[in-house]
This record gives C-alpha cells, sequence and structure tokens, in this order.
C-alpha cells in the first residue's frame, strides 16, 4: 500500500514540476500572443547583449503628454537580456529644468550610459554633458541645432490634419483634448490604450519650447533615429530632416508617434543596436561643419 501511495505521490510531484516549467518556458510566448507582438526583427542583435553592453546602462526620456511608464513594453525586454535600464522622469516645465532633470537621473547609473529619447525630449537628451553618454537613440525625435528651438523644428514642415491646435491654458501649459488625444498620439493603439493614456497625459510648458537649444551632443556622440512614417504629431519629413542632418543610423518604419508603446520590438531593436555598436558607427562629422 505504502509503495503505491510513493508512487502516485512521485507521480504527482512530476506532473506539477511539468506544469511550472511549462509555464515558465511558456510566459514569453502567452505574452506575446495577447499583446499581439511582431517578431523582433533584431532577435539576432539582442544575442550579443549582455556579453557586449553587460556594463551600458539605458537611460529612457519620455516626451511631452506622456510619461516614464510609456516606456514598459520597452524596458521589460531590455531588462530581460541583462541591461540596466532606467525611465528617467523630466518635469516638461522649461528645457533648463528638464536637463537638469536627466542629470538627477543619471546620478543613479555608473559607467557607460546610452540615452534613448522620444519626441520632445530629443532636444533634453542632446543637451546632456555628462560624460559618460556614450550613444543617443532618438524615436521619433525632435533635435534642434544650437540657438534652434522645439518649436521651430516642430513646425518646420506642415503639420498632419490629425494634429489637433495646440493652445496654452491660463497656466502656460498645453494639452492635447482628449477626444482627439488617439487619433493624433497614438492611432495604431487599441482604443481602451488610447483613452488612458489621454486620461494620463501629463502637459508640456509653452516655456520648454521656446528655450533656445545649447550646443547638441549629437555632434560628437554617435546616433540612432527612428523614424515614424505614420506619426501624426511630427511630420516623417521633419524627422527625415532631422536625422540626416545629425548623420544618424537611420531606420524608417510603418509606425505611428507612440512606436515606443504600438511598436516596442523595433525600438528594443534599436537600443540594442546602439549598445552594441555605438563605437563601430560613429556619426558622419562632415555634415556638421
Amino acid at each position: 500500500m505504502s509503495e503505491k501511495i510513493d508512487q502516485r505521490r512521485r507521480r504527482l510531484l512530476s506532473a506539477a514540476a511539468m506544469t511550472v516549467a511549462t509555464t515558465q518556458l511558456g510566459m514569453t510566448d502567452l505574452a506575446t500572443a495577447q499583446t499581439g507582438a511582431k517578431k523582433n526583427p533584431f532577435d539576432h542583435v539582442a544575442l550579443n547583449t549582455e556579453s557586449r553592453g553587460a556594463d551600458v546602462s539605458v537611460v529612457l526620456v519620455h516626451g511631452a503628454w506622456a510619461d516614464g511608464s510609456g516606456w514598459a513594453r520597452v524596458i521589460a525586454p531590455l531588462q530581460s537580456r541583462g541591461l540596466k535600464t532606467i525611465a528617467a522622469p523630466i518635469p516638461l516645465t522649461s528645457l533648463s529644468d528638464d536637463i537638469a532633470a536627466l542629470e538627477r537621473a543619471l546620478e543613479r547609473t555608473d559607467g557607460p550610459v546610452v540615452l534613448v529619447a522620444h519626441a520632445y525630449s530629443g532636444a533634453v537628451v542632446a543637451a546632456c554633458t555628462n560624460e559618460r553618454v556614450q550613444s543617443l537613440v532618438f524615436i521619433s525625435a525632435l533635435t534642434p541645432d544650437e540657438g534652434e528651438t522645439v518649436a521651430e523644428v516642430f513646425y518646420r514642415d506642415k503639420p498632419s490634419p490629425e494634429l489637433p491646435k495646440l493652445a496654452p491654458d491660463s497656466h502656460g501649459y498645453l494639452w492635447i483634448p482628449d477626444d482627439r488625444f488617439g487619433p493624433a498620439w497614438c492611432q495604431n493603439a487599441r482604443p481602451e490604450q488610447a483613452r488612458l493614456l489621454a486620461a494620463a497625459q501629463r502637459p508640456i510648458a509653452v516655456a520648454a519650447i521656446q528655450e533656445k537649444a545649447p550646443k547638441p551632443l549629437w555632434k560628437t556622440k554617435p546616433s540612432w533615429y527612428l523614424i515614424a512614417e505614420e506619426d501624426r504629431m511630427i511630420n516623417p519629413a521633419t524627422q527625415q530632416f532631422l536625422a540626416h542632418r545629425m548623420g544618424a543610423q537611420v531606420q524608417s518604419a510603418k509606425v505611428d508617434h507612440a512606436s515606443l508603446i504600438t511598436a516596442p520590438e523595433l525600438v528594443v531593436g534599436m537600443i540594442q543596436r546602439a549598445v552594441n555598436g555605438s563605437t563601430k558607427h560613429p556619426n558622419n562629422k562632415q555634415q556638421h561643419g
């Protein structure tokens, strides 16, 4: 009788172990199926991340009408590959305030840094003077040159008809109307997701986009730029001009303004390339005079 009980116990333990193993091994595939994420086209790059970028910190900086939580679908896969990754909060009150906030966030890191910017924060990242920054990644970002403002480059080309008219409130902040947020900022997001992003949006001060930028870091550091071909906030023609002006390594894709949320695999792939190859692909400095 005791032998039969022992055999039954072993079978139960074996089945339980198999269930745990199956769950652990299948978790990534299940999450991918639920989110509808596509296979990362840069998986071959990810294989080298731990060996070549183990000491690198990736610092992600959000843009206007967003916060650090927007990087969630980028942070998880980067951390799973052994990369130290944080999202730096910036107040969106002025360019100078935002630069100072980024510098404070960098105090939480050690060793070489790859800075990643989305939209407005391209100006913030480019103004960083921290000597540990080794390369820059721009995700449909605004990158004014020295003496330019974010507003000037934002309106360089004709805006999309989906872009709502932006007028400051009585405190000098710009908001996107809730009913226009999804169609303009993240048209490829699920409707419920777009509503959540609109409800949680953080406004940007007019002062932030009117302050002149200092000499940008992309003149001396290697850069990567993802052009969002379906962007309704920043004209793709503007993105193309900015990317080529800085001599960045460019990738263009049919994604919306919020690719870090709606197409995170592309963003992760570009960051991986910056981590693994920043010393192999220097910018063309001749473009900068």
